[in-house]
């Protein structure tokens, strides 16, 4: 009786201990694609910037309202 008690009580630890480690690479996970997400809007951003830019201006240009800010 003692010996399956113990053998409970150590599946029980060891399920918790599984449990912190899953939370914790998840943590991981969600931080590196939060990474990879800030880096590509940083580095596409001043490209997409200057497009929108070129485009406001030729729009600008073509009908003479307007301004761009």
């Amino acid at each position: 009786m003692i010996s399956k008690t113990l053998v409970l009580l150590r599946t029980r630890c060891a399920a918790r201990t599984d449990r912190g480690a899953s939370a914790v690479e998840y943590g991981l996970l969600i931080a590196g694609i939060a990474a990879i997400i800030a880096v590509a809007v940083y580095a596409f951003g001043v490209g997409v910037n200057s497009s929108f830019q070129d485009s406001c201006g030729t729009i600008r240009d073509t009908t003479s309202v307007g301004s761009c800010s």
